[in-house]
């Protein structure tokens, strides 16, 4: 019993920049995150629990495709979500109104015992209340999630010098760096502020072939402006295709900016991995609306 992937094709942008569409593997648990859960379900499976418990906020990607892949697999799953006041407004967020909708139970705590979240006796108390659930970290990042997040790169990816992605919790750069070869670099686009996170890829990266672009944050996790929104919708007419505000957009306004600064040789055959987090785009749209700035087409 495990999740099907759909098979999916590298998307020529332009003769240099191509994009690989990990959000069309499955109509539900899209991109990364369909990657980090699969072992992760797998150990579920063998492990014979009862359901998966797991962390997320707002319009946490991670959350909802927990929740869809437990819908699916027919696993319990249980969500912990940073702020206890959302609760009031569930049904005006259509990340957690999705959850609960797949059968994720949720359970909303203060920003402060959220930030207790990876502390061993927050967790022990978690694990008495949730007896036999498998715990899984924010943003699904363990061992596990990063040996599926290897299998992003294939064969066909092999011609590229440069591999690109956007970076939450570390996970997915993690996976894309212990698969690369020797003479392609990565470069991730973190969508926090923050030096922390390359030491959370350090934890897990078995090669040094890699680096970070901090310049295209915006801010910091969920800030966004008018140049990003216009670029996202830019892009999708363009070329057809829709980027979330939270990682991906960012992502490839970075690409673009550094293609067209002479950062990359000309000959450098680029591949942005477009992680998914398209669900995300309903919940900007609606903090968007309330300021009566434009929206995400």
């Amino acid at each position: 019993m495990m999740l099907d992937i759909r098979p999916i094709e590298n998307i020529t942008l332009t003769p240099q920049l191509s994009l690989k569409p990990e959000f069309r593997i499955h109509p539900t648990v899209s991109g990364n995150k369909f990657r980090k859960l699969k072992y992760n379900i797998q150990a579920v499976i063998d492990g014979h629990f009862e359901g998966i418990l797991t962390f997320g906020g707002a319009f946490s990607n991670h959350i909802a495709a927990t929740a869809a892949a437990g819908k699916d697999l027919n696993i319990p799953t249980v969500g912990i979500i940073r702020g206890e006041e959302l609760v009031d407004n569930l049904d005006s967020n259509p990340t957690l109104s999705y959850a609960k909708a797949c059968g994720m139970h949720l359970e909303f705590i203060s920003r402060a015992a959220y930030r207790q979240k990876t502390e061993d006796l927050f967790l022990q108390d978690l694990q008495k209340k949730h007896p036999n659930f498998y715990i899984l970290p924010e943003g699904g990042t363990n061992a596990l999630a990063i040996a599926g997040c290897k299998e992003i790169l294939t064969e066909a990816d092999h011609e590229f010098d440069v591999i690109c992605c956007a970076v939450g919790t570390g996970g997915t750069i993690s996976g894309l760096i212990n698969s690369s070869l020797p003479h392609q670099k990565i470069i991730g686009f973190p969508a926090l502020k923050g030096a922390f996170i390359r030491e959370d890829i350090c934890k897990f990266a078995q090669q040094s072939n890699w680096d970070l672009c901090h310049e295209y944050h915006f801010g910091g996790y969920a800030k966004v402006n008018l140049e990003l929104i216009q670029f996202i919708n830019k892009f999708k007419q363009e070329f057809k295709l829709s980027l979330d505000p939270i990682y991906t957009g960012k992502m490839m306004y970075g690409i673009f900016d550094l293609i067209q600064n002479g950062f990359f040789s000309k000959s450098a055959k680029i591949l942005a991995i477009h992680t998914g987090g398209l669900q995300g785009i309903e919940g900007m749209n609606h903090y968007l609306s309330k300021h009566n700035l434009e929206l995400i087409a």
